[in-house]
């Protein structure tokens, strides 16, 4: 009898110990669960204009440094065709980016109906989120432009110019001075830009050098250091993209409801057009350190979620061998346009997981706004 007795004793230590194993596991998996769902307070998407998974490629080997793209545990893939064209431009890829819709190639924040859509920017500044945006290209040019303007067309310049100083943007940098103050309309947009509280710098690159915002509560900045698109990284363009994203930081994160921060690699893309692949690389490689300052900046902030993604891929770009020799690389290219590969999308903080997995552009909209609406 004992020794029955003994033996259902055991059977119960083994039944509650198990027991008692797995409602740890289930918490502790509850406990991380919650942890990746936690809606971030910032957003920081980084757009490679061009940028398709060879492009990406070019940082495991052509950089003296490891990849940033390395850093990001959650990868995803987005479909990227227009409405009504199965290869995208970047204005209707970004428009999907930056307002959810599908629109056709050329429109800048309308509808396939040329009807004005509400972006993102401008959703949530309405709720005292701070925004921001950097180009390498004019901070007027398609993909920034579809982040707070609504034209027809991607080539109406100075009309997009107007919409960005009459927006609620509180940070953004790039080229594009002409379009403010060299206008046909004779209309001196850096005048309107000081009226509208911005602190204005027109110092065109390379004798600029950015400057730390003044202590204090910040004002908004509008940085526009070239007539047109910033120089090529191989002529001169220098640290424009990382320290302007280092002072961009600086600005948006003393709001205390957050900040949404676009940065667009944009020249990755006309590396692209060009068939230029000493150009492309140049310019992919400047967005790899961008991305890794971001990377650090949002490991010590603890509430900011980094996505990487790229609007179209440009040039048929492949990393071939070179005449059959499997240890030596040559970059080629099948077409001077954009193709319409899949495009990847890497994620990194709170929510990344929303990320990952395949779907269309505009989700990447729609995983963004109900994130800021947690």
């Amino acid at each position: 009898m004992k020794k029955y007795l003994t033996l259902i004793i055991v059977f119960l230590l083994c039944v509650f110990t198990t027991f008692s194993c797995k409602k740890a596991k289930a918490t502790n998996k509850t406990e991380l669960t919650s942890s990746e769902n936690k809606a971030p307070k910032n957003i920081i998407l980084l757009i490679g204009d061009g940028m398709g998974l060879s492009q990406v490629s070019v940082s495991q080997f052509y950089n003296n440094e490891t990849s940033n793209f390395d850093r990001f545990s959650i990868i995803g893939l987005i479909k990227t065709s227009a409405h009504g064209s199965l290869i995208t431009d970047s204005a209707a890829a970004a428009t999907a980016l930056a307002s959810g819709v599908k629109t056709y190639n050329g429109a800048i924040g309308v509808t396939k109906d040329s009807i004005s859509v509400e972006t993102i920017v401008e959703q949530i500044s309405n709720r005292g989120i701070a925004t921001g945006l950097i180009a390498t290209s004019s901070i007027t040019h398609a993909t920034p432009a579809s982040f707070y303007a609504h034209v027809k067309s991607r080539s109406m310049y100075e009309d997009i110019a107007y919409f960005l100083v009459n927006s609620d943007i509180d940070f953004f940098a790039g080229g594009g001075l002409k379009f403010f103050n060299k206008r046909k309309d004779k209309k001196d947009l850096i005048a309107q830009l000081k009226r509208n509280g911005f602190d204005v710098n027109t110092v065109v690159l390379p004798q600029n050098i950015l400057s730390n915002p003044p202590s204090g509560q910040p004002r908004k900045q509008a940085i526009l250091l070239a007539e047109d698109e910033m120089p090529k990284m191989n002529e001169g363009r220098g640290d424009f993209l990382p320290n302007a994203t280092k002072l961009a930081l600086e600005v948006l994160s003393k709001n205390e409801n957050g900040f949404f921060l676009m940065i667009e690699g944009s020249q990755i893309d006309w590396g692209g057009h060009d068939n230029d692949s000493d150009y492309l690389i140049s310019e992919l490689l400047d967005f790899d350190k961008t991305i890794g300052l971001v990377l650090d900046f949002a490991i010590q902030n603890g509430e900011t979620l980094v996505i990487v993604t790229a609007d179209h891929e440009t040039g048929g770009f492949t990393l071939s061998n070179d005449d059959g020799n499997d240890n030596k690389i040559k970059p080629t290219f099948s077409t001077n346009d954009h193709s319409a590969t899949l495009i990847p999308v890497f994620a990194e903080g709170p929510g990344a997981s929303l990320f990952g997995g395949i779907y269309e552009n505009t989700a990447v909209y729609t995983k963004m706004i109900s994130l800021f609406s947690e």
